[in-house]
């Protein structure tokens, strides 16, 4: 009698583990919502994604030390136009021309550094990494490469998106000629407040501009042949030397004077200086709280905590998720 209750226990005892066993084998994975920390490694799709694109962005910018604000450039242009999901990659088809041949992004620069990066991913993980992310997490490291260590988290789960137009750009992306008042509707437009406006605008403390960005205010600044008078007298002979009028196409100069490869605060103290270069420069001293700001961020500390934050609000402006956009084969087509 004990020996048959010990084996009818025995046996619910099984059925029991069995069922928990099925049960667990049937429970759907996790999806992340949202991006996050580690994507690809926390769903196991590419857990080498982030090492790839670090390996490829420190060899080349061993070789290009000016690759660092061209993929921050290209990371805003994207982001501040339909969000943050690659569509400035994308190549014009047909009649359409893409967010590419719009003025403003025609000067763009280390497209082909992003394409060497999907190639090297799709060969290990095919096409399980988003340009959208490749885009982000390479201007990351880019710009972090001489620091040695990131200098911003880069949340990712990004997918890409479908539509590129040129006529999607004017309005959203700010132009070197904009007042403080303009500049502060776009931001706020993507949800980014004066602290990310002034933190984003010291990213002009590395790269250069051609000279048609700034030249009016060395020669024509109100329609009378004159220089803008809020620009420093001795900062204006010098770029007019380096910008003669008509200055050629292919003359550029720093946008942070005497700093322009060094990811720094320099550029606040040039700006506080009335030797921003761009009359969007000059506009955050026309805001006393956007003038205090520009002052606090000459500290290196406060400046990087808040590059830091904006980075990453700015990386999350309407991004697509889950099954929202695609995974491109190719960043520069849609599949």
């Amino acid at each position: 009698m004990k020996m048959r209750s010990f084996f009818s226990i025995t046996l619910l005892l099984l059925a029991f583990l069995v069922a928990a066993a099925g049960a667990k084998k049937s429970k759907p994975p996790v999806k992340p919502v949202g991006l996050i920390p580690d994507y690809y490694k926390v769903t196991g799709t590419c857990k080498q994604a982030e090492k790839l694109v670090k390996q490829v962005v420190q060899e080349k910018v061993r070789n290009d030390s000016t690759l660092g604000a061209k993929l921050l450039r290209v990371h805003y242009h994207d982001c501040f136009v339909k969000g943050c999901d690659a569509s400035i990659l994308l190549n014009t088809v047909g009649t359409n021309q893409s967010e590419k041949d719009a003025r403003p992004n025609l000067s763009l620069g280390g497209f082909e550094v992003i394409d060497e990066i999907k190639t090297r991913i799709e060969k290990v993980c095919t096409q399980r990494v988003s340009c959208a992310d490749i885009l982000a997490l390479a201007a990351r490291d880019a710009v972090s490469f001489p620091f040695k260590k990131p200098l911003w988290d880069v949340l990712t789960g990004r997918k890409d998106g479908r539509v590129s137009l040129i006529s999607n750009v004017n309005g959203n992306l700010p132009s070197p000629f904009s007042d403080f008042a303009t500049l502060q509707t776009i931001f706020s437009n993507k949800g980014l407040d004066i602290n990310d406006l002034v933190a984003l605008s010291g990213a002009h403390t590395i790269g250069v501009s051609h000279c048609g960005a700034f030249s009016r205010r060395l020669y024509n600044f109100t329609g009378k042949g004159d220089a803008d008078p809020s620009l420093d007298p001795a900062y204006a002979e010098f770029l007019k030397k380096q910008c003669p009028n008509p200055a050629s196409p292919a003359t550029v100069v720093g946008m942070d004077p005497n700093s322009t490869l060094s990811f720094d605060t320099h550029y606040f103290t040039a700006v506080k200086k009335h030797q921003g270069l761009f009359q969007s420069d000059a506009a955050l001293l026309t805001n006393a709280t956007s003038a205090d700001i520009v002052r606090r961020f000459q500290s290196r500390d406060s400046f990087f905590k808040q590059f830091a934050k904006s980075m990453l609000k700015m990386g999350a402006i309407d991004v697509l998720l889950g099954d929202a956009g695609e995974i491109r084969k190719d960043c520069r087509f849609v599949n």
